[in-house]
């Protein structure tokens, strides 16, 4: 008895360790990112690890906050995120719960076909053509359309579904109610973690937008805040490197400041909806 608690104690403390050892590796460049936004210039580039600023200094910020770009960025990285969500969420629930019906014509080969996308795509110059043809080129649509529904996120929001018991619909529709009643009056109510959960997915999703505004917008009053800190790195290390005496030779200061400001807004979210993720998704894995 003896023995075994021992042998308890010391799993708890090897896991402790073990956990506290990952939590401060993953949570070190964040810091270290912190500390270089805050720090001038000739001390970010004096060491390579930073605990601690030794001198303070907010310059990096100030010269930010007077650029009218990162503001136009950020509400177009708002947009897409909030209204991209929710077309997003809209079209996957619809469409899982369509596919969580078992006498649904063709729903296996339609399934089939939605999963297929996850292996082989069309590729991006078959993508690009669609996006031009139908008008979406520098707009923000082109970031919220063309990939409105992720495969994964349905395929766990079908299994969602599929795991709530068919008795619930059939008594719902015993008395009177439509499919589109069931979904809204039952299947949703029910299903808020994974709902949340998902929600979450996309949402992080649309605000680190960048591959589909690189391909399809070239107008800077539709860039992302993902594409103003790709140019602010890029134009950062061209001043650097030309010797020039622009604000941009504020250096590591600026590039970490810039990741700061797109960082902040979903660390301030995801504890919200970090209690949802495990529950959300375990539920969502429950088989057929």
């Amino acid at each position: 008895m003896t023995h075994t608690g021992f042998g308890s104690k010391l799993f708890d403390g090897l896991n402790y360790t073990l956990l506290t050892l990952i939590a401060v590796i993953t949570l070190y460049p964040f810091w270290d990112s912190l500390i270089v936004s805050i720090t001038p210039l000739n001390e970010s580039i004096a060491s390579s690890i930073h605990l601690y600023p030794k001198t303070i200094t907010l310059e990096a910020y100030q010269y930010l906050w007077k650029l009218d770009q990162l503001w136009t960025s950020y509400k177009v990285s708002i947009l897409i995120t909030v209204l991209g969500t929710v077309i997003s969420m809209l079209a996957t629930t619809l469409a899982a719960y369509a596919l969580s019906k078992k006498d649904l014509p063709g729903g296996r080969v339609i399934m089939f076909a939605i999963v297929f996308t996850m292996m082989f795509s069309g590729g991006i110059i078959p993508n690009y053509l669609v996006v031009k043809q139908l008008g979406m080129l520098n707009s923000v649509w082109a970031m919220m359309i063309p990939a409105a529904i992720q495969t994964y996120n349905l395929i766990i929001m079908r299994s969602f579904f599929v795991s709530i018991p068919e008795s619930l619909e059939e008594s719902a529709k015993i008395d009177g109610c439509n499919d589109f009643g069931i979904l809204m009056r039952i299947v949703i109510p029910l299903s808020m973690p994974a709902l949340a959960t998902i929600s979450l997915f996309y949402a992080v999703s649309k605000w680190n937008e960048f591959f589909t505004a690189v391909m399809y917008i070239t107008n800077k009053d539709y860039w992302p805040l993902q594409l103003f800190l790709r140019s602010m790195l890029i134009d950062n290390e061209a001043s650097f490197q030309s010797g020039g005496d622009s604000p941009f030779l504020l250096g590591q200061s600026i590039k970490m400041a810039t990741i700061m400001i797109s960082t902040i807004p979903v660390m301030m979210i995801y504890p919200f909806f970090q209690r949802y993720f495990v529950q959300g998704v375990t539920l969502g894995a429950v088989k057929e």
